[in-house]
């Protein structure tokens, strides 16, 4: 019989190692695109109030006139 202990434990390490990473990735990344700022809940408003929407660009008039 073998024995797995000594992998399964490095594995378990290194997915925990991978998972905090990501996340800490996640949270330096959505810090600079500034959603942890006092602007960062504004889309919200913009969305649920009926803010106008945006015009188009050139492309997506292309894209709507060739359907």
């Amino acid at each position: 019989m073998n024995d797995y202990t000594w992998p399964s434990i490095f594995f378990s390490y290194f997915f925990f190692a991978l998972c905090l990473v990501l996340a800490i990735f996640f949270c330096v990344r959505s810090a600079k695109d500034g959603y942890w700022s006092k602007e960062g809940e504004d889309i919200r408003f913009q969305v649920f109030e009926g803010a106008p929407p945006a015009p188009r660009t050139q492309q997506e008039e292309l894209d709507h006139a060739t359907r």
